[in-house]
């Protein structure tokens, strides 16, 4: 099952957060609207092929479109004076005649970033670096940075063969089946002369949620207080209670 579901999509709603936000009132409405994501998301990647962007979130308000962009290079988004975020911001309006609001987020450690680490890859790919060297090098770079485990393969004629195949390396853990575990992944191409080759990503950055906290065994000491009992008619005086009166025969 892992292998078969998005590992982001699996953790909707539990640990991930949805990259669109808004609402559609008719399927007509939706229609077009996810055209629109589709269309802001490529624009903007094909201004920006060398800031390093790794997702674009949508946020539609009543108002306007808020647009934030998670790059690794944030001043080539930005640009001089802001020239290049306003040029970005006006082509988002043309594209959905209605106010847009940029924001740039930095990404800290592109490293741990599995689009940015599968991009990287497919970029060597297509420079006609051996695959096995950028595979291992991506690893390496990432366990280095903190990551608890990655898995990185390649698909297609890797090497100019003539037969395509798959090749993986993996280090550490990628448990794709707990749902608390952040797995962040990553897809990319690298076209070639001999055709296209898939990158795809997973990186483990450690567990989100905390662990369930164990039961005590033990009671509280106000728990253990002694108590009185009647046995066939009889009291009988706790310990400590020296005031409640006896029955004698």
């Amino acid at each position: 099952m892992g292998q078969k579901t998005h590992p982001i999509g699996f953790r909707l709603g539990i640990i991930k957060d949805w990259q669109a936000k808004w609402y559609a009132a008719k399927g007509s409405q939706y229609r077009e609207l996810l055209q629109e994501d589709l269309s802001i998301r490529n624009a903007i990647r094909a201004r920006l092929p060398e800031a390093g962007i790794s997702k674009v979130e949508l946020e539609r308000g009543a108002q306007e479109l808020v647009v934030t962009i998670h790059s690794a290079r944030p001043g080539i988004v930005i640009g001089r004076g802001g020239q290049r975020v306003e040029e970005v911001r006006q082509v988002v309006e043309g594209l959905t005649h209605k106010r847009a609001r940029l924001n740039v987020q930095e990404v800290r450690q592109p490293e741990l970033d599995a689009q940015l680490v599968a991009a990287s890859i497919a970029e060597q790919l297509g420079r006609r670096v051996a695959f096995r060297r950028a595979m291992h090098q991506a690893v390496n770079r990432a366990m280095q940075a903190g990551a608890l485990g990655m898995k990185v393969i390649c698909s297609g004629r890797l090497g100019g063969v003539e037969i395509a195949r798959r090749e993986k390396v993996m280090q550490g853990r990628v448990p794709l089946h707990t749902l608390r575990a952040d797995i962040d992944y990553g897809l990319a191409e690298a076209r070639t002369t001999m055709g296209r080759i898939g990158v795809k990503v997973w990186v483990y950055k450690g567990d989100i949620l905390p662990e369930p906290k164990e039961i005590e065994a033990e009671p509280d000491a106000e728990e253990l207080q002694m108590i009185e009992v009647t046995v066939g008619g009889e009291t009988e005086a706790t310990e400590g209670s020296s005031d409640v009166p006896t029955q004698e025969n």
